[in-house]
């Protein structure tokens, strides 16, 4: 046993200090998955004690720690020098914060906001530097968004336009697809594909030219059928679709693309997590329900709808970082990813989508979206939110994360 602590220790010494290396390079942070490689570790030795011999288990367990340390390690970056990015929607929620995030670490931000004089609008030009350009865009205005490609294009003549951040995007409505208005179809198709497809293209020459990046905020709801959430998961779909589609094409042109797909996130005034604005969006859907269809669902399963939204954006998480530090990373990583999953919950979400059988998945995301009750035509004679048959054996389960982002 005495002769086999030195190797033992020899092992833990050289991975101690090439983590403590890494840490004061912030190329490793101190959290969750580094504590769990560690136990890992533990583990390992704890098994190479006693089934290998001293010499055996010392190049094995550095081994292990030198390669957990590398997976673990944050790829290398480029230096921000000079770049310039464009992000829009910058009124609130990520977009603001990035831009914020950006302009400290010496970025040229050129922002775009739906008013000038919003809240967001006004912070980003008390906190951040002079470099910050602010620029008033609709993205369902065409002429707003010639106006913006030409606001880039001059102030880019000199530095180029490294990366795009494609973050703008709108849920208006919170309906099953029968109930939801064409309308807001269009209206999501019109910000969060269209609009993005219409800027991005405008911008790709200047891309091209700089090898650069393109960031789109996409949603688990354009992955997966989430109950309710028809209009904006197929705009959010078809808003990916094209991102691939991208990213395949302007491979031969070193212009690299990511999605990151955020969980659900508190991102402050106008957002999802604003209930005087869905109530107002509930009394609209109610005032111009075709007579047939409120006869049909009843006014009490669009009341439980909406409870059930927003006491699962209750549970929101308040810290944008995640997604931020995605942001920064899709720009700036030698290496970026082709897709972030920022936010509590989203890995086990797709392994759910992807893994299991059809009808987990579905009542997965019920149980931890919205639960739907019976509508009225179909319940014998119960009035009031009814639960399904499915779900009546089920207990009620805290709702998990929720895949609506609208920036």
């Amino acid at each position: 046993m005495e002769q086999w602590l030195w190797p033992s220790g020899g092992a833990w010494l050289l991975v101690a200090a090439r983590a403590l290396l890494q840490l004061l390079r912030a190329d490793l942070r101190l959290g969750r998955p580094l504590l769990a490689a560690l136990a890992l570790l533990a583990g390992l030795d704890w098994l190479c004690q006693r089934l290998l011999p001293p010499l055996a288990a010392l190049a094995l367990l550095a081994a292990a720690g030198w390669i957990a340390l590398s997976c673990l390690a944050r790829p290398p970056r480029l230096p921000v020098a000079t770049r310039t990015v464009l992000i829009t929607g910058c009124d609130s929620g990520f977009g603001k914060e990035a831009a914020k995030k950006l302009d400290a670490m010496g970025f040229t931000v050129l922002a775009t906001v739906l008013d000038l004089e919003s809240p967001g609008a006004l912070e980003l030009r008390a906190c951040c530097s002079p470099h910050l350009k602010l620029l008033q865009m609709d993205m369902t205005k065409p002429d707003d968004i010639r106006r913006a490609l030409e606001f880039t294009k001059a102030h880019t003549s000199s530095t180029g336009l490294w990366g795009l951040v494609n973050n703008a995007g709108l849920n208006d409505v919170v309906a099953d697809a029968e109930l939801s208005p064409v309308a807001t179809f269009r209206t999501c198709m019109e910000v969060n594909f269209f609009g993005t497809l219409q800027l991005t293209k405008g911008l790709l020459p200047l891309l091209r030219r700089s090898r650069g990046r393109i960031v789109t905020l996409g949603s688990p709801a354009g992955d997966m059928p989430f109950p309710c959430l028809g209009a904006y998961g197929t705009s959010k779909a078809a808003m990916v679709l094209l991102m691939d589609t991208f990213s395949s094409e302007l491979l031969p042109w070193g212009v690299k693309v990511s999605v990151i797909q955020p969980g659900c996130f508190k991102t402050g005034e106008g957002s999802v997590n604003n209930a005087n604005c869905w109530e107002r969006s509930k009394q609209k859907l109610l005032a111009n329900l075709p007579q047939e269809l409120l006869q049909a669902y009843g006014e009490d399963y669009i009341e439980h709808t909406y409870r059930q939204f927003l006491h699962s954006l209750s549970l929101a998480m308040p810290d944008l970082s995640p997604v931020i530090d995605a942001i920064v990373d899709a720009l700036l990583a030698a290496q970026p990813q082709h897709r972030y999953y920022p936010g509590r919950g989203v890995g086990l979400m797709y392994f759910i989508h992807y893994y299991l059988p059809q009808s987990l998945r579905r009542r997965f995301l019920q149980a931890f979206f919205i639960r739907p009750c019976v509508p009225r035509a179909l319940r014998s004679g119960k009035p009031g939110p009814t639960p399904t048959q499915d779900e009546a054996r089920e207990s009620d389960p805290n709702p998990g994360p929720s895949p609506t982002v609208s920036q």
